[in-house]
């Protein structure tokens, strides 16, 4: 198991409210949002970095990456 770090976000009333309706397991859920999150991050830096050393990219580009993902 990784290492935790105990730490205390405050949320919008109506959004804690939905959570509880949603799932039991809010921690998880959390925990899953921010992985995701960073990962999107990740990928946006290295898309710029990519375009900044190699100029942008085509629009066949992308539509060819998104039809070989599907």
């Amino acid at each position: 198991m990784a290492a935790t770090t105990r730490i205390t976000v405050t949320l919008p009333t109506e959004q804690v409210a939905e959570l509880k309706k949603l799932m039991a397991d809010i921690p998880s859920y959390v925990t899953e949002a921010v992985a995701r999150e960073i990962g999107h991050q990740r990928l946006g830096n290295e898309l710029r970095y990519h375009e900044r050393q190699h100029g942008a990219f085509t629009e066949e580009e992308p539509a060819a990456v998104h039809a070989h993902a599907n």
